[in-house]
């Protein structure tokens, strides 16, 4: 049997996605900023793409703006607003848990000589409301934190976050980085007071090389991308037609019973947190009821190194992730993990389980199955 949790990293589309990719490239394959006939029908594709994301989290059109993937909106949300907002002042504050295409920005930013501020997080990896209320300046422009953490599944109180840097300066600007909470949790950005929100089409079953950036129209911006003015010269570049046909054909799946599948989720992952307990030597990072997001868990395997246990899985047809796909070709011990106060001898001895649309019970208790027959075995041998 195979077993595919690694959902956080990346996602296989569903049918409807498929299609509408091969549709896009093989039959509506025109430009969009082409003037005849088969220009307008791929910017037809984008134009329903667009109204079904922002149909999603009940936005306006004009506010979602398509991008490469979520590596790119995060940069355009930090980059694009910190330059635009200069003159406002310069501070900028997230969180020592962010994802690396966040957490390097910010670096980026440091050296372009804006401060910021990296707040740290408690044992289940969520921020200190009265630290981050202490953090906010005069000179504040910015705050960034990730929605749902990629690595535990930390749930972040966004509302309660916005309401804070409101109260304290209704110009500071929230964003989060919404690529693990997008099709998962309720998101609704005017409601909750978000002014920019990151989201990537590979985490819900669309293709890869796709994602979008949520823009209030209120927010000032700048591109960070130039050339032909595309989307209002907020992101130049010939329009990804396939790309957008394939995320809106996932997002009006995924959306069409959305608690549904949220519910289906939690169940996996209550059913495989019950299973991981039981064994010997295993702990569970992060929170384990329904306050932590519904397709991760992290593990941690006393005993056995992490990239171990996974190539033993692997040959088993379990396929896990040891951390964050995005960085894998720069191995080291994850800032999460560190951030939350594991234990030391357990930072190179965790795994990350994600759920997805095609998961099912049966994959869950052979995954289980598996490690039960496998931990005695590899403990034993890594204890030569």
């Amino acid at each position: 049997m195979e077993a595919y949790f690694d959902n956080s990293a990346t996602t296989k589309v569903f049918d409807s996605v498929r299609d509408a990719v091969v549709d896009a490239m093989c039959v509506h394959y025109g430009n969009a900023a082409a003037r005849h006939r088969k220009g307008v029908e791929a910017e037809q594709i984008i134009r329903s793409a667009r109204e079904a994301v922002a149909d999603s989290l009940k936005v306006k059109e004009k506010e979602i703006l398509f991008t490469s993937g979520g590596t790119e909106s995060n940069n355009l949300a930090l980059i694009g607003t910190a330059l635009a907002n200069r003159r406002a002042g310069t501070h900028l504050i997230t969180t020592g848990i962010e994802h690396p295409s966040v957490y390097q920005t910010m670096g980026f930013l440091e050296e372009q000589g804006f401060t910021v501020t990296y707040l740290p997080v408690d044992s289940y990896g969520h921020i200190s409301l009265p630290e981050l209320e202490r953090a906010l300046r005069d000179d504040t422009i910015l705050v960034s934190v990730m929605y749902v953490n990629n690595e535990i599944g930390a749930v972040e109180p966004v509302e309660e976050i916005a309401r804070l840097i409101k109260a304290k300066k209704p110009g500071i600007l929230f964003h989060a980085d919404a690529i693990q909470a997008y099709g998962k949790l309720r998101i609704r950005p005017k409601r909750q007071g978000i002014d920019l929100l990151s989201a990537s089409g590979h985490k819900i079953h669309g293709p890869k090389g796709i994602g979008f950036l949520y823009v209030d129209e209120k927010v000032k911006i700048r591109p960070i991308v130039f050339g032909g003015g595309q989307q209002k010269g907020m992101r130049s570049g010939t329009e990804n037609v396939p790309g957008c046909a394939g995320l809106g054909a996932a997002v009006r799946e995924i959306f069409r019973d959305a608690d549904a599948r949220t519910e289906r989720l939690y169940a996996l992952r209550e059913r495989l947190i019950r299973g991981l307990l039981e064994l010997d030597g295993v702990t569970v990072n992060g929170r384990t009821d329904r306050e932590s997001a519904p397709q991760i868990v992290s593990a941690s395997f006393a005993g056995v190194r992490s990239e171990v246990l996974l190539h033993a899985l692997e040959d088993r047809e379990v396929y896990v992730s040891s951390g964050s796909a995005c960085s894998s070709s720069h191995p080291g011990v994850s800032g999460t993990l560190k951030g939350i106060g594991l234990k030391k001898e357990l930072l190179d001895a965790t795994l990350r389980f994600s759920f997805g649309a095609f998961n099912t019970e049966e994959e869950i208790d052979y995954a289980l199955s598996v490690l039960r027959e496998l931990l005695p075995v590899l403990r034993r041998y890594q204890a030569r």
